[in-house]
């Protein structure tokens, strides 16, 4: 059974030549932190190697910027989605869409989390992206209780983000009623902060179509 589809997406890509190794594995989405307080930032001479196949989406990740910057980032890097990580409004999505700029709205979740939030953002996102709560706005390497998406609605197709690594993925089979778009990948095949070991995605992966 292929719980996922196969869809998957690795985030917090930097480094030109461990961008070309994890693209020969064939991402569905690649995505490139923009947010400099990040220990994955990419920097401010960053340029997405031309040998990115036009297949892997390029996803811009941002907290809390301006709009101005969104766009023009999303101009310059070709970004076919505006991940947002921070509090950006209702509106602030709305904006972005209406210059034809993908959204991805990210909500952090815990215990205490009420999923509730979400829905005033179903008309104004394609995605949403459910990651753990903690001390950074993400890359905090730990996965949250995947029970509390029962309270979800499932009406908006997600991304599943926060610490997933080949041994806690192997539980999602027990998930396949969740409307998971894909899988968010990050610390968890990290051999240091922005630089993906391609041995612990292909495990993965090979988890996706079991």
């Amino acid at each position: 059974m292929n719980v996922l589809r196969a869809t998957w997406k690795v985030c917090g890509m930097r480094e030109s030549d461990n961008i070309r190794q994890v693209a020969t594995l064939k991402p569905d989405y690649m995505g490139f932190i923009f947010y400099e307080p990040s220990s994955r930032f990419v920097g401010y001479d960053f340029i997405i190697p031309a040998e990115l196949p036009p297949s892997t989406k390029r996803v811009g990740v941002f907290v809390n910027h301006s709009i101005s910057f969104v766009k023009a980032t999303a101009r310059k890097h070709q970004l076919h989605y505006a991940q947002l990580h921070g509090e950006e409004s209702i509106t602030y999505c709305e904006e972005l869409w209406q210059q034809d700029i993908k959204i991805i709205k990210v909500f952090h979740v815990d215990e205490d989390f009420d999923f509730d939030t979400t829905h005033p953002f179903e008309q104004v996102a394609d995605y949403f992206l459910f990651d753990t709560k903690g001390k950074l706005y993400g890359g905090n390497a730990k996965p949250f209780d995947w029970t509390l998406l029962n309270k979800y609605n499932q009406s908006v197709p997600f991304f599943l983000s926060g610490g997933i690594n080949a041994d806690n993925i192997k539980s999602l089979k027990e998930y396949t009623l969740f409307n998971i778009h894909a899988i968010d990948i990050n610390s968890g095949v990290e051999d240091k902060p922005g630089v993906k070991n391609t041995d612990k995605i292909s495990e993965i992966i090979n988890h996706l179509h079991i």
